[in-house]
């Protein structure tokens, strides 16, 4: 008897031990204030990791929830709001890959980093300001950073092949809204999900998933440089599409970069969408069947509308790779532009290259986004941690599986069609940036026109563009008016 009572007494030890190192909730609340045109808003932030626990079974037996990720969040709740009538925003960015910082930061926050535009370049070590136009007038903000992103990692021991993948990382970033929306009692709230390039798809995906397994049913989804076909954005052999909508972009940014003379960007553009909708993918199916004089003048109006020679032009038999694109526009000035925003340039050292070998679009503002958040994080929201915040990882984007699509091109749009003929009041809100080089406005609007929903759903559908990039909110003018376009369009979908 009193080795059974020993034994029993040292598997409890064991359990308690194991349940003491179980990962908490680290929650950090404290307590801001943001004035918007005279009027002085209190609200408070909650930023820090929550757990994310799986349902482990045996033999058919429940073992209880174990304890798989911490995802990294940062709250915004207005105090003294109605949480029955106030709406809340769910965020993030994409990658596969990237954290919540741009849209965090740059554009939908009551904080927001001094990045600088092309013209106007800010230099270290940058700043923050309070953010007068931030969605937190409109709407709470809840910003998510996806596991293995940010501060968001597993658990000790654990593999993060389960959330480096389409299906998991939708159910990951579905369970974290289910949490945050029952412990706040926000079921009652509108509710919205807003992403930007991958995260535009993977809120396409969760407008689906969090009906068809909750039924948490959203108000409205902002998609931000929109991609839900990545078939619209990959070169490859035997897919001719992306050629043909990425000219309107190209053209734009030849026109940008002063190659159409004073020509008008809506007319060049309506050249370049009028093109790649009717001659040139008729004359890439063509292939070794078009005509010599057919071939000559399809070269011609290719060279005359992205800025490129005529010889380059046919060099590459009439296929323009966006890389390539941005490696040769201006090759001859010694530059590259960027593909986030063509707009920037930046110098070359290799004149030879067929892909650039920097983005500027990127690096010339991601130091300002990284130092603005580190300090911003510790400094104002007190919440510590030494991990590294991961921006942008290349670990996951590599490691990312889309093995639902095997065979098949990565698309939502059956799953956005499907939400929105289930929920007929779900509203989508669409920006686009004519500089942007990563998702093409043109494919986008591609995208859009085969959902398949009847007439009457496409009244719930708006657009707005914008003369910048992918992160059109570097470009000030453009930010100012994306906070209004998007706060007005919270205003509208939250139907009070």
């Amino acid at each position: 008897m009193a080795d059974t009572t020993a034994d029993e007494t040292a598997e409890k030890t064991k359990d308690e031990e194991t349940k003491a190192a179980e990962p908490v909730d680290d929650l950090v609340t404290t307590q801001h204030t943001l004035t918007v045109k005279r009027r002085k808003l209190a609200y408070t932030a909650q930023t820090g990791r929550i757990v994310l626990r799986q349902e482990v079974k045996k033999d058919g037996k429940s073992e209880g929830l174990q304890a798989k990720a911490e995802v990294f969040l940062t709250a915004y709740t207005l105090d003294d709001a109605d949480p029955g009538t106030r709406p809340v925003t769910f965020a993030f960015n994409g990658g596969p890959g990237s954290s919540s910082i741009w849209l965090h930061m740059g554009l939908l926050g009551p904080r927001r980093v001094l990045s600088g535009d092309v013209n106007d370049p800010v230099p270290p070590p940058y700043g923050l300001e309070d953010n007068p136009e931030s969605l937190l007038a409109h709407s709470d903000l809840v910003f998510i950073d996806p596991v293995q992103t940010g501060y968001s990692r597993v658990t000790e021991g654990g593999e993060s092949q389960p959330y480096t993948g389409f299906q998991g990382d939708i159910e990951s970033i579905a369970e974290i809204i289910r949490l945050w929306v029952s412990r706040n009692q926000r079921w009652l709230s509108p509710k919205f999900l807003a992403g930007e390039s991958y995260g535009t798809l993977r809120a396409a995906a969760l407008a689906g998933h969090l009906q068809e397994r909750y039924g948490l049913y959203l108000n409205g989804l902002m998609l931000i440089s929109s991609v839900l076909d990545l078939g619209t954005l990959r070169f490859h052999e035997g897919n001719d599409l992306p050629y043909s909508l990425f000219l309107p972009t190209y053209a734009a940014i030849a026109h940008y970069h002063g190659l159409h003379g004073d020509r008008p960007l809506d007319d060049v553009l309506a050249d370049a969408e009028d093109f790649a909708s009717k001659e040139l993918p008729w004359a890439l199916s063509r292939g070794a069947r078009l005509s010599t004089q057919d071939r000559t003048e399809a070269v011609q109006t290719l060279a005359s509308l992205t800025g490129l020679s005529e010889s380059y032009v046919d060099r590459v038999n009439l296929r323009i790779e966006h890389i390539r694109f941005f490696t040769e526009l201006l090759r001859d000035q010694g530059k590259t532009v960027g593909r986030m925003d063509g707009r920037f340039t930046t110098w070359e050292p290799d004149g030879g290259v067929e892909h650039m070998s920097d983005d500027p679009s990127v690096s010339r503002i991601i130091g300002a986004y990284s130092a603005g958040f580190n300090h911003y994080v510790r400094a104002e929201l007190e919440y510590e941690n030494d991990l590294p915040y991961e921006i942008l990882s290349t670990e996951v984007f590599k490691a990312w599986s889309y093995k639902e699509f095997e065979g098949r091109s990565v698309s939502v749009v059956d799953t956005l069609s499907a939400a929105m003929r289930a929920n007929p009041h779900l509203q989508v809100h669409v920006a686009f940036g004519h500089y942007d080089g990563a998702t093409a406005y043109y494919a986008s609007e591609y995208v859009l026109a085969q959902l398949k929903i009847p007439e009457e759903l496409r009244e719930n559908i708006d657009t707005a563009y914008y003369p910048a990039g992918h992160m059109m909110y570097v470009h000030e003018p453009s930010r100012v008016q994306q906070s209004k376009d998007l706060g007005k369009f919270v205003k509208k979908a939250s139907n009070r």
